[in-house]
């Protein structure tokens, strides 16, 4: 119950986006709380969303219980904040699903792509999941109310650490943080039209039956998938995974109808639909990238050369660098630092650097220390049909490997003894404030862990 109140204000607004697009299942009611319900596609929206969230797409087998213990648990939070007139405003509710759009606008690059991709209007987007963002809101409210004045001691801190047992302490790999300033050169006009031009005439030889779309993409497409697919994927309208041009463009397409060349930021691409199935497209492409040339490719190291020498002289920061120059546009987000795929923080270990874009920052490691910056290298993203350009590797900090210890590691032995607390506090408050309510759930969870324990409880008043 650690992550009791994981389904926040932005994830619940978007998770629902994705239960309602894929009406994976109809809404049969799955639980009762006082006189909120949970809905069958409620739990079938966070099951899509937490597949989603790890990397391997494989979940717990006691998922479904989990959502719905969180979910009955956020209910009752919401419940008793009404009861407790906990201040949550219209205006906090507006700026949450500012903040929301604003994020999904540049991820899809215009608030007509996301249109386009979602199927839903800013207008719509606001009304349909107005009350998801404010029982959030509300929900965190009262949370807080339970844990704000939960502390820690170093008394506390150090019974947690010392009841570990030795030989379970955690053992730290050395971690860094790395960032990363990324220049993509683009290619000059004559070099894009010669790309639209050959994509044109592969459209009218597939027209004229006189080739195969995938027999073109075999020998053409740059996307290196092709050869085994032949250009083949299958979309779905919510995956974020795919540029929002490209996936905005498939889902013009009818069945069995061949685009106009479309841009998108790894090139031009002939898409074909070949099926359409609810929010599922299967279409076919053919990836070409305008080359860039040598002179470009030069232009882009000589900046890099420049912005490096500005840092490391002090007359800029490195994400005022970012800012200014980074043509990544998660850059803009992660301030051009490398993001640890298991927990979100900026910490990372050398076996962690496994993509294909982060095995040549191995090799530079070895040659920075702490605050050094690479000279210029040439870059390839990891996206199908990856974009090429150049690159610059800051280090802005490393550890020694270590065996974890009260020096070197305590502040997170002291947050993980916080959370402890918090959730005891969390989970004492939930089992005297659920018998004071009305719940229901379908016979499917009622042996969910936590939901029998709170109904034993119920059943005792």
């Amino acid at each position: 119950m650690n992550k009791i109140f994981a389904l926040s204000a932005g994830t619940l607004l978007f998770c629902q986006v994705a239960a309602a697009q894929q009406k994976m299942v109809a809404d049969k009611i799955a639980a009762i709380v006082g006189d909120k319900i949970i809905l069958r596609s409620d739990i079938e929206g966070e099951m899509v969303n937490l597949q989603r969230s790890t990397p391997d797409g494989t979940i717990p087998p006691n998922a479904p219980c989990m959502i719905m213990e969180q979910i009955i648990a956020q209910k009752v939070m919401v419940m008793q904040a009404e009861r407790d007139s906990l201040p949550v405003s219209e205006q906090d509710v507006d700026g949450q699903i500012d903040n929301r759009i604003r994020y999904f606008e540049d991820l899809y690059g215009s608030r007509e792509k996301m249109k386009e991709v979602t199927g839903y209007s800013i207008y719509q987007l606001r009304e349909r999941f107005r009350q998801p963002i404010k029982e959030g809101l509300l929900a965190k409210a009262m949370q807080d109310k339970i844990t704000g004045s939960v502390k820690v001691t170093p008394s506390e801190v150090k019974k947690y650490f010392d009841a570990i047992p030795k030989d379970s302490l955690q053992f730290y790999e050395s971690e860094l943080e790395i960032g990363q300033i990324v220049i993509l050169p683009k290619a000059t006009k004559e070099m894009d039209q010669y790309a639209i031009d050959r994509l044109q005439e592969f459209k009218k030889q597939v027209q004229d039956k006189t080739s195969d779309f995938g027999r073109l993409a075999i020998l053409y497409s740059e996307d290196p998938g092709a050869k085994e697919n032949k250009g083949v994927y299958i979309l779905n309208r919510n995956d974020k995974q795919w540029d929002p041009d490209f996936l905005a463009a498939s889902f013009r397409l009818k069945e069995n109808e061949i685009s106009s060349p479309i841009k998108s930021q790894f090139g031009y691409h002939l898409i074909q639909c070949i099926k359409r199935q609810g929010d599922n497209i299967t279409v076919q492409h053919i990836l070409l990238k305008p080359n860039v040339t040598r002179s470009d490719l030069t232009e882009a190291t000589k900046k890099l050369d420049s912005v490096r020498l500005l840092i490391l002289d002090g007359k800029m920061t490195f994400g005022e660098a970012v800012a200014k120059f980074s043509d990544l546009q998660m850059s803009k987000f992660d301030g051009g630092m490398l993001q640890n795929r298991m927990n979100g923080s900026t910490l990372i270990t050398i076996d962690q650097l496994d993509q294909p874009s982060e095995r040549d920052i191995v090799l530079l490691l070895d040659t920075l220390k702490p605050g050094g910056i690479s000279k210029p290298i040439p870059y390839v993203d990891d996206q199908p049909g990856g974009r090429g350009g150049i690159r610059i590797i800051y280090l802005k900090t490393r550890t020694n490997p270590h065996r974890e210890n009260m020096t070197d590691d305590y502040a997170r032995i002291q947050q993980r003894t916080l959370q402890l607390k918090q959730q005891d506090a969390r989970d004492k408050w939930l089992r005297e404030k659920i018998p004071t309510y009305y719940i229901h759930v379908e016979d499917e969870f009622k042996q969910c862990n936590h939901i029998a324990k709170w109904m034993g409880s119920i059943a005792k008043q």
